[in-house]
């Protein structure tokens, strides 16, 4: 098992920054993918980035590529989300997610924290 505990959601005024959070226990991450979504109500659920825990190589939505890094700290198991330049747009709950490195499903989830850009 793995747990995903997301922190560092908020109320931030277009143009500015955050950085969330996700802490992860239960595992070693080694072979793991962690992945950042986001859903606003009434819509699907949308993928933000992605890690590969053990070389740190992210990959991103296009329409957020410039905008939003997803790094990680191996030393704090901890991976992160840092939102640059924000947008109405980006308002939403944000979640963290693993999957095993070589399949495409999340198969473990965090609660979501959420995120509301003030314009």
């Amino acid at each position: 098992q793995v747990q995903l505990v997301e922190s560092g959601g908020g109320l931030v005024q277009a143009g500015g920054s955050l950085t969330l959070s996700c802490a992860v226990s239960g595992r070693t991450l080694s072979d793991y993918a962690m992945g950042w979504f986001r859903q606003v109500p009434g819509k699907e659920r949308e993928f933000v980035a992605v890690i590969h825990w053990s070389t740190g190589s992210g990959n991103y939505a296009d329409s957020l590529k410039g905008r939003f890094n997803i790094f990680r700290n191996t030393a704090k198991n901890a991976v992160y989300l840092e939102m640059n330049n924000l947008k109405a747009e980006d308002t939403a709950v944000y979640y963290c997610a693993a999957r095993t490195s070589g399949t495409n499903d999340f198969t473990y989830w965090g609660q979501g924290t959420q995120v509301t850009v003030s314009s």
